[in-house]
């Protein structure tokens, strides 16, 4: 407990003059000053170095009726950090350690996270909390007492956060932390998130497990698209087909290894899964749809070949349109699957990932295109409103 106490706040309230507060829906974020319980048992508190912003923080920012319309709330869940100091029974962190908040938890204890067949957690991942995990209360409060929500149990859009353990990874201190932001996030939400880089990288490698010379299409080349890319490029992939309607995205595709690039709006008459039979002898060996629309998840299992192709959504419908397929496709040997968080476990596999990126094994530099101080927050809302970023960092300092 010495290294605890060296901060002089560990068990103190922080008032904490940094926090990018959502009052309403569609509203811009409001710089605020608040106050930050310490971390009860099982938690950490996080002073915040940068985060970044994706589409699910803009998806919920949205939403203005329903059990998910929570305000006034602060955002976040993509970021890097250093411990500020622990709750009781926290033996996991100490202060001082850097650390990725992941929304996706992993508490190493029940029997899905002993599991190797998927990364579910049966204690903690069974529903979105809007407040901390164990106890449903807020850390967060407004100058005037009120209660500020949590997100995705994260909430990094602040200069301090509190975060439950079993939504902590430690990492490396020798990692930059602009690129650690990027291995934070796990869930899709409609064309959102990162799913990002963390799913992409994990859809490829662990739910596809794609094979040297294997073909793969992606539909959608936006962050989650491209790190499918770059993980089918560093299994060796001998074709890589991106599909995207913006036509600058090949040129970015090329950087994550997308070989082959198709526009539906210049297919004319065929459909994409027609080209793609075409260009690759009968069908590509596996098929990734990263948008979120059950059309282009059927024609992605269209594009797949038809023995043994294998279909990855990562996209989640944005309309609830149910997917309808041929079963008669299936029987022949076709594979629909779902992944969430790449099928990653956070605190065995991001370290790893971590480790692959130190040592220029991966390439996560590509993803950052803008750079902006906290107080040009809603700056990285206007850029991703307009297509413009695959990845904003925002920097606190």
């Amino acid at each position: 407990m010495e290294k605890q106490n060296r901060s002089g706040t560990a068990g103190k309230v922080i008032r904490c003059k940094g926090s990018a507060v959502c009052r309403n829906p569609g509203e811009p974020l409001v710089i605020e000053e608040i106050m930050v319980d310490p971390p009860k048992a099982w938690e950490i508190r996080i002073k915040i170095l940068c985060t970044s912003l994706c589409h699910s923080d803009v998806t919920f920012w949205k939403i203005s009726i329903g059990p998910f319309a929570l305000f006034p709330r602060i955002f976040g869940h993509e970021a890097v950090g250093v411990v500020e100091s622990v709750g009781e029974h926290v033996e996991e962190f100490q202060e001082g350690d850097m650390v990725v908040p992941v929304f996706r938890p992993n508490c190493r204890e029940c029997r899905d996270c002993k599991s190797q067949k998927g990364n579910g957690c049966s204690i903690f991942g069974d529903k979105l909390v809007a407040e901390m995990p164990r106890d449903g209360t807020s850390r967060f409060k407004g100058m005037n007492g009120e209660t500020l929500h949590h997100f995705l149990s994260v909430s990094s859009f602040s200069e301090y956060t509190v975060v439950d353990v079993v939504h902590v990874v430690k990492i490396s201190s020798e990692f930059p932390a602009e690129k650690a932001c990027l291995l934070s996030c796990g869930v899709s939400s409609g064309t959102s998130l990162m799913l990002m880089w963390m799913t992409g990288i994990g859809a490829a490698w662990k739910v596809a497990d794609i094979e040297e010379g294997s073909t793969v299409a992606i539909f959608g080349l936006g962050a989650v698209g491209l790190a499918v890319a770059e993980g089918a490029r560093l299994r060796g992939a001998s074709k890589i087909i991106g599909v995207d309607l913006n036509q600058e995205k090949f040129e970015i595709g090329k950087k994550f290894g997308v070989s082959e690039f198709i526009n539906p709006a210049t297919c004319g008459e065929k459909k994409v899964s027609e080209v793609i039979k075409e260009i690759t002898d009968g069908g590509v060996d596996y098929s990734f749809e990263c948008i979120g629309l059950a059309s282009l998840m059927e024609e992605a299992f269209n594009s797949s070949r038809a023995n043994w192709g294998k279909t990855v959504i990562l996209g989640v419908e944005m309309h609830n349109t149910p997917l309808a397929i041929n079963t008669y496709f299936l029987l022949r040997g076709r594979t629909v699957t779902g992944c969430f968080f790449g099928g990653l476990k956070a605190k065995s596999d991001i370290p790893i990932l971590a480790q692959k990126y130190l040592h220029k094994e991966i390439n996560l530099d590509g993803f950052i295109t803008h750079e902006v101080n906290f107080q040009d927050i809603n700056k990285a809302f206007d850029l991703l409103l307009e297509g413009k970023s695959l990845r904003c960092i925002i920097w606190m300092d």
